[in-house]
């Protein structure tokens, strides 16, 4: 019934699926169930050293290879062909960008895990998942570097092309795409395996800041009026007693 159920129909033919119904239900069901947890949770009070150069490198960086990744696989092929834009000036691109992207995001996890994990205070309100995600991230950006040696083996494009109808295929239902890249290198396996399990973590940790990120500013340009805000308080509270300010005589 199934294909032989080896790590390329496991990593390229099941987990893109099932990381991504992860993200959409377990996100919905976050907000419903537990919307104020839908929260970064700032450390900034604790501990403000070491707090703004990490930020800042990780979240740039990040956000770099976030949407270099995003626009790199997902604009068609035919939109380069149709532009003019070589496969070989795509892929350099990708590697003069993403490089340093990927190294000041990776300076600013590793602030920001020694910021946490030395400091008594911090490590106390530090949860497995705001640490563990955070590593995962770290890892996740080490074998996205090293994948650029062979990267810099393929400056035809070829590859990069490879990658991209794979995961536009995905996108579109093509459940027979994983079969073409069952001869992907070690590195490009581990750093796909490894960002389909951080898509999949997705919802039950602190990277759901990101999606208020995005959606906050249009929320607030698009709600109807000012925000009431009650009291669950269900008694009123007593009435106090005026004051007599007027001096003795």
């Amino acid at each position: 019934m199934f294909p032989n159920l080896d790590i390329d129909f496991i990593i390229f033919g099941i987990m893109p699926y099932a990381a991504l119904t992860i993200l959409v239900v377990g996100s919905i069901a976050r907000y419903e169930r537990d919307p104020f947890t839908w929260k970064s949770s700032s450390s900034q009070l604790l501990r403000r050293k070491q707090l703004f150069w990490g930020s800042v490198l990780f979240h740039v960086g990040i956000i770099t290879v976030f949407f270099g990744h995003l626009i790199g696989l997902f604009t068609p092929v035919w939109v380069l062909d149709a532009v003019g834009v070589p496969y070989w000036f795509k892929q350099w691109l990708a590697v003069v960008i993403g490089g340093p992207a990927g190294v000041a995001a990776l300076i600013g996890a590793t602030i920001l895990i020694h910021r946490r994990v030395t400091d008594p205070r911090i490590w106390q309100h530090t949860s497995f998942a705001d640490i563990g995600i955070l590593v995962l991230i770290w890892l996740q950006l080490v074998i996205g570097l090293l994948t650029i040696t062979q990267t810099l083996q393929h400056m035809d494009g070829g590859e990069m092309v490879r990658f991209m109808n794979w995961s536009q295929s995905v996108m579109t239902w093509n459940i027979n795409a994983w079969a073409t890249m069952v001869d992907v290198h070690w590195l490009y396996r581990a750093h796909i395996f490894l960002g389909l399990i951080i898509t999949a973590l997705f919802p039950f940790t602190r990277l759901v800041h990101m999606i208020s990120g995005f959606a906050a500013p249009f929320r607030y340009l698009l709600r109807p009026g000012y925000q009431i805000v009650r009291s669950r308080r269900q008694k009123a509270l007593p009435k106090r007693r005026p004051t007599n300010t007027t001096p003795a005589e």
